[in-house]
């Protein structure tokens, strides 16, 4: 059946088309591609609508015109529309595709199918959109051609749990010119392509609606680096390697981002041609590891040498075979164990597996699984494996938790391989589409030997967009060139260099965020690498993975002959902004913190927003509703938002308290996500002063709130099995309990819920969501608030006892949330300029926002705006170009405690960007869609500023203050520039003359 295309009046006339065998593959890029002739082309408008599973790269004739889908689940997949009468000739034309599938669920996409749909036609002119004529010029269907694109390594690594996959391509065996225009019949006969296969129409399952893009496209911009940092001459580890264990342990788990637990080994022979001195190291942030045996001797991982999650093991080994079984209990929620071995002897890895009918094209095998176990945070689970392999890790073993306990534990005593023969049973190939035969991500960080070198001044034409080639000297077997280009900032986009080398070169790329002088904060748990294996002469790569960096490492070897690098850039892509919102002022520091807190903005608004380009890529849902704050006085961006809004709901088929990042394959749960979304729903409407959308949110917004009500327990409390976050911080927020500043936040979350229901025009429904909220606030003053330390409790565990903690987030939380009144309001607004000291301090500059806001309700701006200048004034003494996860001195979430942060990009963090605009410019509105604002300062310090805050239509409001004596007088002059439409008040701090100016335009 036809579906009619809503952006524009037409109807699909293509088919959904795939090739190959496999209707799902893992990791595997497909090239699809039609010729057609056109007669006479005149350069009218032609437009091609297209969506693919999961992501493609678009060409006519040869130009990349468009890159996509919006990301969004399977069942609502998104389409776009591209305009390419522009690159249309007359004579021969090519469309052709890139497309990727995934084969596994991640953070940002759900199983669906391989497939592409698309569809070119030419449209009339000078008419309205919805009316115009369009002739269908192309579709896809089974005249296409098709084939795997080729040279590249589908067993390449998992980027993360959160991504796709990292890069691995062979130039030398990949398909010239497969987009360009050569005839199809030449070029399916020269590179075997056959005709694509027809897989369904329109409106066919996983597919069942498709839904235009709301957002316009994305941005592209290409950015070179600045310099180049370090020059090493370098020596290659002799062997490397990555294992996917959690589908290997758990097949079906590639159909979810689910966390796996699970207990076995991978087992493996070192066939070493003389007894040596060898190296065993593992580089992953990979909590299943707990220790290896060779030839029967066991090492734990906390014995080996290196910090977490670096580990190295010495060893000795012998001539011939040696058993290697790496034991793996814990949780898994998807990567890469990547691990090497180093030698002076040659050495190769084999499988051990004893029957020759089994496939050995991985050199592991595994024993096991002794137990699996799939975690979802919220379903409760007994299970006892839970206590040994769960997220506590390292607890003695619970024999009740594994099938053959006995052989488990046995096995770390092997010695030989032919002691392998009692284990037949539990022994069974690793697959070899999860064995990947090179780790780039343990070649760049693990090198044998380095020698620092002066970096030549010709070696910087890297950096010039002259076209004029950096010359990389030839290097000789075993070593290699590391050269670490610094782009100067932060960027998140596309990989893009052009080299001239001979075949075989091999270029690997590695993209990271930091580092000091001569030490490098290597990204554990994202593989961020690239490998590029050269064909002879001059040729250009781009990247179709999206991926975050500041630096960029390149080691190049395997040349027998100088390489010339013409350039190596980025491609910058971010939801298209324009730079309206400014912030200027007496204070050098905070003008360069409110700089980063707009580029960090910038960098994690993709199609949706996201937490960090690096790391994850991940639109989390309750992040994004402090970041979209931040957008609004930044660039003022509102169509992102309500695209990123409208997607949560979408999770309701997973659970309907909805979970924290969608559209996901993990099936989490944090409350306080969720609530923030609302609250997020109402700013939105507010903001704009859109109705309509609060009309359509609403019932999906009641949906999940009258779910969430059902876990209210005997006390009036919110009790929830779920991941119960506010704060990388040491605060009691149990997974089973009543957690205090959850609670606090469903009470304000019920009561903006009635006010939303009013936008919506169902205010007699938002009775029920204020009385709710009424009497949470009273069981929470009455259960949760300790008399003897005049504070609320964090929270209470399912046994019935209090928490030992006391937290400055509980506070601030019941502080904003106005759960605390009267003299328990006094007694917290005390704390925030003086806690106690055993109060847990706040640990992110995520929950600094909330910190932030409580300080702007009570009028402390001295104490935010030092706080800023400590907080994110260390960010910049760091050479930050953009805000940090975390702060230092906090062991969570980050592979080593000793790191500054883990991402060094997150846009949870930029709260300056809109408090310095609130408050110090002092820009609020006073009615829904901005129509009225009022323009307050608040100096602090401060004796000047200066700037802009959007509106979120058209134009922005102009603030433009300073401080001066006059004679006796403190005079504040305050100037604002604002459109016509929008009623503006005035008002300066007291103790000042004022003087006001007002203009409009």
């Amino acid at each position: 059946m036809d579906q009619t295309l809503p952006a524009g009046g037409s109807i699909w006339k293509a088919s959904w088309i795939w090739g190959g065998d496999e209707d799902w593959p893992r990791n595997e890029w497909r090239t699809l591609r039609k010729q057609f002739m056109m007669q006479h082309w005149n350069y009218a408008s032609a437009e091609v609508t297209i969506t693919a599973d999961a992501r493609y790269v678009l060409y006519v004739n040869g130009v990349l015109c468009g890159r996509g889908p919006n990301r969004s689940w399977p069942f609502e997949l998104n389409y776009h529309v591209h305009e390419v009468g522009h690159l249309l000739r007359s004579g021969h034309n090519t469309i052709a595709v890139l497309v990727i599938s995934y084969g596994v669920a991640t953070f940002n996409y759900l199983p669906g199918q391989g497939g592409l749909l698309a569809q070119l036609e030419l449209v009339s002119p000078h008419t309205e959109a919805l009316t115009r004529q369009r002739q269908l010029i192309v579709a896809t269907d089974d005249t296409w051609h098709t084939a795997p694109y080729a040279g590249y390594e589908r067993r390449a690594s998992r980027m993360s749990c959160q991504l796709g996959f990292s890069e691995q391509v062979d130039a030398s065996r990949s398909q010239v010119d497969w987009f360009g225009t050569k005839t199809d019949n030449d070029f399916a006969k020269e590179h075997g392509w056959t005709n694509a296969r027809i897989i369904g129409r329109p409106g066919d399952a996983p597919w069942k609606q498709l839904i235009p893009s709301d957002i316009p496209e994305l941005t592209e911009q290409e950015v070179w680096p600045v310099r180049v940092e370090s020059l090493k001459e370098v020596s290659l580890v002799s062997w490397t390697h990555v294992l996917d264990v959690r589908e290997a342990m758990e097949p079906g788990s590639k159909m979810h981002a689910n966390p796996v637990s699970f207990a076995g080994y991978a087992v493996a022979v070192i066939r070493a041609s003389s007894e040596a001195d060898a190296v065993i190291g593992f580089f992953s942030a990979f909590h299943a590891l707990r220790g290896i045996t060779l030839n029967g001797t066991y090492y734990t991982l906390e014995e080996m040498e290196g910090e977490h999650p670096r580990r190295l093991q010495r060893v000795r080994l012998q001539a011939g075979d040696n058993l290697l079984l790496i034991e793996l209990a814990g949780p898994d929620h998807g990567g890469g164990l990547h691990l090497g071995i180093d030698c002076d002897v040659s050495f190769t890895v084999v499988s051990p597996l004893l029957h020759e009918d089994l496939v050995k094209e991985s050199p592991f095998m595994l024993i096991g699984p002794f137990a699996t176990l799939v975690h979802i945070d919220h379903q409760p689970s007994s299970d006892p494996l839970r206590a040994y392999c769960g997220f506590g890790g390292n607890q003695p073993l619970d024999r009740k938790a594994f099938q053959d306990a006995d052989v488990y534990e046995q096995c770390r005593r092997l010695a030989s391989v032919s002691e392998l023969i009692a284990y037949q049973k539990w022994m069974r190939a690793f697959p070899a589409k999860l064995s990947s035969d090179a780790s780039v991500f343990t070649f760049s960080i693990w090198k044998r030997t380095e020698r620092n070198l002066a970096v030549p001044a010709t070696l910087q034409q890297v950096c010039f967009a002259n076209r004029r080639p950096a010359i990389i000297p030839a290097t000789v077997e075993g070593q290699g060139l590391e050269l670490i280009l610094d782009f100067g900032r932060e960027w998140s986009g596309y990989l893009r260099f052009e080299v001239e080398a001979p075949e075989g070169t091999v270029i690997d790329a590695y993209g990271f965020e930091y580092m000091d002088g001569g030490w490098r904060q290597d990204t554990f748990g994202v593989d961020n690498t690239l490998r590029y294996v050269c064909l002879e002469g001059r040729q250009s790569y781009e990247s179709p993975v999206r991926r975050g960096l500041r630096y960029l490492m390149l080691t190049i070897h395997g040349n027998r002959v100088p390489v010339r690098l013409f350039g190596v850039t980025l491609v910058q892509s971010n939801y298209p902004v324009a730079e309206i919102g400014r912030f200027h002022s007496s204070d050098s520091l905070l003008n360069d913190i409110w700089e980063i807190s707009k580029h960090t903005t910038r960098l994690c608004m993709e199609d949706t927003f996201v937490d960090c380009p690096t790391y994850e890529q991940v639109f989390w849902v309750g992040d994004s509703r402090n970041e979209a704050l931040v957008n609004y006085y930044v660039f003022g961006a509102t169509d992102i938002v309500r695209h990123s809004l409208e997607l949560v709901p979408g999770s309701g088929q997973q659970t309907p308290l909805y979970v924290n990042q969608v559209p996901s394959g993990w099936s989490s749960v944090i409350p306080n996500w969720t609530f923030f979304w609302v609250t997020a729903c109402l700013e939105y409407a507010r903001h704009t002063g859109n109705r309509e959308f609060a009309s359509t949110i609403w019932p999906k917004v009641r949906f999940t709130l009258d779910h969430y009500l059902k876990n209210i327990d005997d006390q009036g409390l919110l009790t929830v099995h779920a991941w119960n976050l506010l704060d990388w911080a040491p605060i009691e927020q149990p997974n089973d309990g009543t957690v205090t500043h959850q609670n606090a936040i469903f009470a304000r979350t019920l009561a903006d819920a009635a006010r939303l229901s009013e936008l919506a025009g169902c205010a007699e429904e938002g009775v029920y969501y204020d009385s709710k909220s009424h009497l949470l606030i009273q069981s929470i003053n009455k259960h949760l608030w300790s008399s003897e330390r005049q504070a609320f409790v964090d929270c209470i565990h399912a046994n019935g006892s209090l928490s030992s903690t006391f937290s400055m987030q509980t506070q601030v939380i019941a502080l904003i949330t106005r759960v605390a009144a009267d003299e328990r309001e006094e007694k917290l607004t005390a704390y925030l300029t003086s806690p106690p000291e055993d109060f847990v301090a706040i640990g992110s500059p995520f929950m600094t926002f909330f910190y932030y806001e409580a300080l702007m309700m009570h009028g402390e701006i001295d104490t935010m705006l030092q706080d800023m200048r400590t907080k994110f004034g260390e960010m910049v003494r760091h050479d930050a170009t953009t805000c940090w996860e975390m702060y230092p001195g906090f062991t969570e979430n980050r592979p080593n405690p000793k790191d500054l942060t883990r991402s060094h990009c997150h846009a949870w963090s930029a709260a300056p960007g809109y408090f310095l605009g609130a408050v110090v410019l002092g820009v609020r509105p006073t009615a829904d869609g901005w129509t009225k604002v009022r323009v307050a300062p608040q100096p602090g310090d401060l004796q000047w500023a200066k700037g802009a805050v959007p509106l979120p239509g058209d134009g922005r409001i102009d603030v433009r203050w300073e401080i001066r004596k006059e004679g006796d007088e403190s005079v504040f002059q305050l100037e604002v520039v604002a459109p016509k439409a929008v009623s503006v008040s005035m008002e300066v701090p007291e103790g000042y003359r004022p003087v006001l100016i007002h203009r409009t335009c």
